[in-house]
């Protein structure tokens, strides 16, 4: 993982500037495996994460803001009991651990001032949020471990705490650069250069060793052969230089992106890319983290609190598309129903020639340009009249079940539509009310059973649509979901409104209030840009949104939540921009 134990060093260094005599004011556990602590520190308000997800454990300070449940989990009550007004004394990392230590003084039942810790172990899937008494017993923890999940070190109420077992690897801090030459003139030739580094010493990730290996042999998988007597001294002096900077606090908080995707990140700049990625240096690690997570972590928390909706939509439309799928095959046999007709006529000019009992009848084809012979199956049970009659009623059924299965797909093409509207909508989500109303869109619906009026009473929500401002300083709205794309459409937003939406793909109602006045082009351009953001169309490039009028878009009677008809419109190419949407999204 990319927070290693020295990247995490510069991290702790960072809170401990900001945090330090700071007073923990609330306490917020908005997900099950992170905890939100608003601190008064000496230089401002700031808001304290720290994450035990097993995918990015980590602490930080962040200025996103997230949806707290309406009713606190019970570690997060166990926090605000023990360290409402607690101050922050110190943070402490132990030394090549990706551990952090809150040393915090804090208040008891009787007024007393008290020691307590507050542990963040960022060890991956062994991540945990543990709380502490003054003399190091455990007073509960995000995650309990008992013996049947782990022989060597339990974490549990009433326990000692006792770090995780360290690595038996060496401590790169402590080797000056001859140190570091005597090292590597003993390490085995045969060893690729990062794969030595992360074997044989603690604290380091594989980014950081495949950029030291870089630095010496000009590629990330150089040996130690092939670098020789002189790539191994420069390899000395690559990592004499960096330890020194960790020594020193020194740091550059680095993001590296990759096809415009956040990919990695590191304490140092890195030149292993060589201009396959772009770089950006922020002025905090806290900044970078923010950037670096936003995105997957709301993905994730959506899928967290949002499967149950997503499991059933998805099996909502799977259902709907093996319908379809069925009755366009039974669409396709309808196409021959004329043969059926056909075979009719025949029998009834061959009534004379034909007598009951009779399995098939072989005759000319008259239909037949070149009036081959034909071999018609026949019903022994059956008079020739009757045979004739069944062919002619079994083509009837065939045109009539032609008419009906084309109404019938027209419906279901709709109701997929709908439903991967919906799937696209989930991911739009934003919080637990955002997907309430997109629960309570689907009972409207039909496709969620409706709860008792008991428990289904006071609980209906309604969140608001995402707010924006152009450059220009026009307000612009985008709905999260079906409701809001309603709700903007077609009863918020005035005639004289820009309406814009993706073509032909999935994608929110987009609004661009002109207040009774020309928008600019501007406005414009960046409210197609929001619209192709906000839509399936978000990773790909010169995405078409049409925009017109609100005047020209309308509702279909009975038409599902969401789905309009507009015509008199224009369309716009434009490229999804994270960058801008950030930057004109009203907080």
């Amino acid at each position: 993982m990319p927070l290693d134990a020295l990247c995490l060093s510069g991290l702790v260094h960072e809170l401990n500037t900001a945090l330090a005599g700071g007073k923990i004011d609330k306490i917020y556990q908005p997900g099950r495996d992170e905890v939100v602590l608003a601190v008064r520190a000496p230089k401002g308000n700031v808001k304290l994460l720290l994450s035990a997800n097993p995918s990015h454990p980590r602490p930080q300070l962040t200025e996103l803001s997230r949806e707290n449940p309406d009713t606190p989990p019970m570690f997060c009550m166990l926090l605000r009991k023990h360290l409402a007004g607690a101050r922050i004394l110190d943070i402490v990392q132990p030394h090549l651990e990706r551990v952090v230590d809150f040393k915090l003084e804090a208040l008891d039942e009787l007024g007393d001032r008290v020691e307590r810790h507050l542990v963040l172990e960022a060890m991956g899937r062994r991540a945990n949020l543990i709380l502490l008494d003054g003399e190091g017993r455990i007073v509960d923890c995000l995650r309990r471990v008992d013996g049947d999940m782990s022989a060597s070190r339990q974490v549990l109420p009433g326990l000692f705490y006792r770090l995780p077992p360290a690595q038996e690897k060496g401590d790169p801090t402590v080797l000056s650069r001859e140190e570091w030459e005597e090292r590597l003139a003993a390490a085995p030739e045969d060893y690729r250069a990062d794969q030595w580094l992360l074997d044989s010493f603690g604290g380091m990730s594989p980014l950081v060793c495949r950029e030291m290996a870089h630095r010496a042999g000009g590629r990330t998988d150089v040996t130690l052969e092939e670098l020789g007597a002189a790539g191994r001294a420069r390899l000395a002096e690559a990592l004499d230089e960096l330890f020194s900077a960790v020594r020193e606090k020194h740091f550059a908080p680095t993001l590296i992106i990759i096809e415009n995707h956040p990919k990695d990140f590191t304490f140092l700049p890195v030149e292993q890319y060589e201009g396959g990625a772009a770089l950006t240096t922020y002025p905090t690690f806290s900044a970078l983290l923010d950037r670096f997570y936003e995105q997957r972590e709301s993905l994730e928390r959506v899928r967290q609190k949002g499967q149950d909706l997503i499991r059933s939509v998805t099996n909502a439309r799977d259902r709907t598309a093996r319908k379809i799928g069925n009755q366009e095959r039974e669409l396709e046999a309808t196409r021959d129903r004329e043969r059926l007709r056909q075979f009719g006529d025949i029998i009834t000019s061959n009534l004379y020639a034909m007598e009951k009992g009779m399995k098939v009848l072989r005759t000319v084809d008259y239909y037949d340009p070149e009036g081959k012979e034909v071999d018609i199956p026949l019903d022994f049970l059956l008079t020739p009249q009757q045979n004739a009659a069944k062919y002619y009623k079994e083509y009837n059924k065939a045109k009539t079940a032609e008419e009906m299965l084309t109404i019938q797909l027209e419906k279901g093409r709709r109701e997929l539509d709908y439903l991967n509207s919906v799937l696209e909508n989930i991911t739009l989500a934003e919080g637990e009310r955002d997907l309430q109303e997109i629960r309570q869109e689907l009972t409207d619906t039909g496709y969620l059973r409706r709860q008792s009026k008991a428990k289904d009473r006071g609980r209906r929500v309604s969140s608001k649509p995402m707010e924006f401002r152009s450059t220009a300083g026009l307000r612009i709205s985008v709905g999260k979901n079906n409701t809001q794309n309603d709700l903007l459409t077609c009863k918020q937003a005035f005639k004289s409104d820009i309406w814009f939406h993706t073509q032909k793909i999935h994608g929110s109602h987009v609004i661009l209030w002109t207040e009774g006045g020309e928008p600019d082009l501007q406005s414009l351009n960046e409210a197609a840009v929001l619209a192709a953001w906000f839509s399936q169309g978000r990773e790909s490039s010169k995405v078409p949104v049409d925009y017109t009028p609100v005047k020209y878009v309308k509702k279909p009677a009975g038409a599902r939540p969401g789905m309009v008809v507009y015509t008199t419109y224009e369309t716009a190419w434009v490229t999804p921009d994270e960058e801008l949407v950030k930057r004109l999204r009203i907080k």
